[in-house]
């Protein structure tokens, strides 16, 4: 795969974007890595009273390639270009738990199937499954204004007319998400937001990625029982082919993390105390991480 991304600055040098825009908060031994979905960005994760922060982590919330403040060039966002993109923002640091919500879950789940050794474990909220284009088409087509998305001109159109038009009415038309939300669903391009649906949900398989998976590392699925964007019969489906996966299922629709962010908060916290390092405390009080930090 070629290195050379649109948007960041060439190899050797000295000015310009070298990775993605991220936010951090706390410190400790254990990185979470948020990714948000499609029209989403960083805030999306800020938005609700309980913040995505956990006692002594570090807790990294990304603007995925083609969002919000990161590089937003006008070019086609392939599955390739996003992973390259967390590659050079995620791999130099230590391994981490990655939690993304639909697009995000997607690229999280193939980020994981590229790089194991980067990923301790795994979040998937509203992991968009269909396993094929035409599978998608026929989802979507079945949902209210569903042809939109089904037509790639027509997405872009939708998209232009969101950001030039509507920009300042989305938090009063959009009154069931955070107003910050609805705010950012302008922070993107007619390419990075139709591009990404294409090639990341629709023409991507992410049962694959998720059958390249080492074995034994952790992953829990959070699911809206009355998600109408990603079915949750799929994500039945792909649990029963890996058992060893957790499935939280809860009364929500697409945005569980906005309707029970406290339920999520806990599965998160729960997976990062399975993979955290062991603390060492010694004669004299001091505590020190173990073996594996």
């Amino acid at each position: 795969m070629s290195r050379d991304l649109p948007g960041f600055a060439e190899q050797g040098a000295h000015h310009g974007v070298r990775r993605l825009h991220t936010v951090d908060l706390g410190a400790g031994d254990t990185s979470v890595v948020f990714l948000h979905g499609l029209g989403g960005t960083a805030r999306y994760w800020q938005s609700t009273p309980v913040p995505p922060v956990f006692p002594g982590i570090h807790t990294q919330l990304v603007d995925l390639y083609g969002f919000g403040a990161s590089p937003r060039p006008w070019c086609r966002y392939t599955v390739a270009r996003h992973l390259e993109a967390l590659r050079r923002t995620l791999c130099s640091s230590r391994p981490q738990v990655l939690v993304g919500h639909s697009l995000g879950a997607a690229l999280a789940l193939a980020f994981a199937a590229r790089h194991p050794a980067s990923v301790q474990g795994l979040v998937l909220i509203g992991l968009p499954q269909f396993g094929s284009r035409d599978d998608a088409a026929t989802w979507f087509r079945q949902q209210p204004g569903g042809w939109i998305y089904t037509n790639l001109l027509a997405t872009m159109l939708a998209c232009v007319v969101t950001r030039r038009v509507a920009r300042g009415l989305l938090p009063h038309l959009i009154r069931d998400v955070p107003r910050v939300v609805a705010q950012d669903l302008v922070q993107h391009n007619a390419m990075s937001s139709a591009t990404s649906l294409w090639n990341v949900i629709y023409r991507h398989d992410s049962a694959a990625d998720a059958a390249a998976l080492p074995p034994d590392l952790p992953v829990v699925c959070i699911h809206g029982r009355d998600d109408r964007t990603a079915p949750i019969s799929r994500i039945r489906s792909l649990h029963r082919h890996r058992p060893e996966w957790a499935l939280l299922e809860l009364e929500a629709d697409h945005h569980p993390w906005l309707r029970q962010p406290r339920a999520c908060q806990a599965a998160i916290g729960e997976l990062v105390g399975q993979v955290r390092p062991p603390v060492i405390v010694h004669a004299t009080g001091a505590i020190t991480p173990g073996a594996g930090d």
